[in-house]
């Protein structure tokens, strides 16, 4: 039955007109909004599953600026915990994450809920860069148990329109998240750059003045009969 649910994340990641409609159907117009940018920057999404590549997820999702790797999971249970084959994959992803730099995530579908039933986690690894380095602290990881191990709850995760409101923002726009988060970075910046830019401005054209005054006569005479 996850099979299922698999097509239905890969139609939908895909941006397929026919995948959105019928994923937002219970959705509310917000969600529908979110959702349906998706179509305009779509990824590429590929089936994993069965290729025998230890922690590649069930789907691989590709694009210019990123590439997840996502394993999916669909239980009626609002908690999943990890143990034999899954703790396996998991600790795969984890593995091949780190050696690959890429960000792992995994994509739960919770049964019989109306709406927006995804919850989209990320897997903690290290070495992230570039846009999947400023994603960590937009995307909430795996929640810990008391004994410290990682599982999914539901609830904790970031519903699946969110994650396409965020990712599929028109580009280049002030509403898209990452571009909101370079500017809050560079806005603490600003303040004590803004005299040093100022100075240094002041200073090129110092040099510029005194370079055009060291020209020798002759070329000055020369420039004004051009």
């Amino acid at each position: 039955m996850t099979g299922a649910y698999e097509r239905e994340l890969r139609e939908v990641l895909s941006g397929t007109e026919k995948g959105v409609n019928a994923i937002t159907r219970s959705c509310t117009p917000e969600e529908k909004e979110r959702m349906s940018r998706v179509r305009a920057r779509p990824f590429l999404v590929v089936r994993a599953a069965g290729s025998g590549m230890e922690g590649s997820g069930d789907l691989v999702a590709l694009r210019g600026d990123c590439c997840f790797p996502i394993e999916v999971k669909s239980t009626r249970a609002e908690k999943l915990y990890f143990s034999g084959r899954t703790k396996d994959q998991l600790n795969a992803m984890i593995r091949e994450g780190e050696r690959s730099g890429l960000m792992p995530l995994y994509a739960h579908r919770r049964k019989g809920v109306r709406g927006d039933s995804w919850r989209i986690f990320r897997v903690k690894t290290e070495g992230l860069r570039g846009t999947l380095a400023r994603l960590v602290s937009m995307i909430p990881a795996l929640p810990l148990n008391r004994n410290g191990s990682p599982f999914i709850d539901w609830e904790q995760g970031m519903p699946l329109n969110q994650f396409l409101g965020m990712m599929c923002s028109p580009e280049g726009g002030d509403r898209t998240p990452l571009r909101q988060l370079k500017k809050r970075a560079g806005a603490g910046r600003s303040t004590t750059l803004a005299e040093d830019d100022s100075k240094s401005a002041e200073d090129i054209l110092a040099e510029l003045e005194r370079r055009r005054s060291a020209v020798r006569p002759e070329l000055r005479g020369k420039e004004s009969r051009l």
